[in-house]
């Protein structure tokens, strides 16, 4: 009776520790998944650079990337480096309406252009590369262009589309 006794309880302890285990996983799965979403065909892969995007007010923007080595009302310039510059437009509201990111030779963490656009460019006999993926329902565009020769120059660029 004794033995009987301790096998159902050593079978419902590792039945508990199954059950147990089924539900830690099934929590951690919705809490990894909590806040994050489905991107969508109509959602670009690439939107955003160092936190300022499409309609991003010129103050926030100028918080966020900091001095411009040039300031004009319509466009600042911004050299990051000897390998990153960054151009920001404004339109007339004073939010961002275009930004412009050159990744000169030698620079590190230039994005793919499958996280820019979703896939490889359109690649003439030159080496020099470009495609542009429309968002019309978000009012803009994202493009990836990549210069020919030894050095190319990547250039990432986000723009509103005017309506």
């Amino acid at each position: 009776m004794l033995v009987a006794f301790r096998r159902l309880i050593s079978s419902r302890m590792k039945l508990g520790s199954v059950l147990l285990a089924v539900l830690t996983l099934t929590v951690t799965a919705s809490i990894n998944s909590f806040g994050q979403r489905q991107r969508t065909a109509e959602e670009p892969l690439f939107s955003e650079f160092k936190g300022v995007r499409i309609g991003t007010p010129a103050e926030e923007a100028r918080k966020k990337l900091g001095s411009p080595r040039d300031k004009a009302d319509d466009q600042d310039f911004y050299v990051f480096n000897d390998t990153q510059a960054v151009q920001v437009y404004y339109d007339k509201a004073k939010t961002v309406s275009a930004i412009s990111i050159d990744f000169m030779s030698g620079a590190t963490e230039i994005p793919a252009p499958k996280d820019v656009i979703g896939g490889e460019p359109d690649t003439k006999a030159d080496g020099s590369a470009y495609k542009m993926v429309r968002y019309p329902k978000l009012g803009y565009w994202v493009s990836y262009s990549r210069t020919a020769g030894a050095s190319p120059t990547i250039t990432v660029t986000i723009q509103k589309i005017d309506q």
